[in-house]
């Protein structure tokens, strides 16, 4: 039987980006014949880097601060340069996304950041494969993409409430992306011949 292998590159600085790495990690793991793997990137081990170079996928996740993916984050793109020279991540696919406590905050630029680095390694962009929700007068906060992105996943939690705040509907928009890029994955990995 087919089967992929998507791992989860993520920093989280107060539990919100987490959250929404487990609802990524849930999709993937809804799809049959794929496996996730999730890699806090603050503290990098020969291990996980291990588990992402093995990874048919990548799905980058990181907090949108000023403007930007965070700090550590940042540190960690910069270490996958060894990567970079050899191209060690050349075709697989990627995705990404991000957390921020605006409505917007910016989180276009971050993931804009995070396609600009999988495209350095001469990754495969998956974008999220969703019509926008919330945009009309009969659509409501609680539809899937609320916040109209279609590079990547953005979610918006309030500043003064903890993990536990994520909104479902961001929590089920990332659901949806890990699940597209294990079908996509999947079908990159083994396509059906015609």
């Amino acid at each position: 039987m087919p089967s992929v292998h998507v791992a989860i590159a993520y920093y989280s600085g107060y539990g919100h980006t987490l959250e929404i790495a487990k609802a990524v990690r849930d999709g993937i793991e809804s799809v049959p014949e794929a496996r996730a793997d999730m890699v806090d990137v603050a503290d990098m081990s020969d291990a996980k880097w291990a588990i992402l170079d093995a990874g048919d996928a990548i799905i980058f996740g990181t907090p949108t601060y000023m403007g930007s993916a965070s700090g550590a984050f940042h540190a960690f793109a910069e270490a996958t340069s060894k990567r970079w020279m050899t191209q060690q991540w050349l075709d697989k696919l990627a995705s990404g996304f991000t957390n921020s406590g605006s409505m917007s905050g910016d989180k276009l630029h971050t993931l804009q950041y995070l396609s600009l680095l999988a495209a350095q390694h001469g990754m495969h962009w998956v974008s999220l494969g969703l019509m926008p929700g919330w945009n009309t007068t009969t659509s409501n906060e609680h539809d899937d993409n609320r916040l109209g992105f279609y590079l990547g996943a953005g979610a918006q939690t309030w500043n003064d409430q903890g993990p536990d705040a994520v909104h479902t509907a961001d929590l089920s928009t990332a659901r949806h992306l890990g699940a597209r890029v294990a079908t996509q994955a999947l079908r990159y990995q083994h396509p059906v011949a015609s």
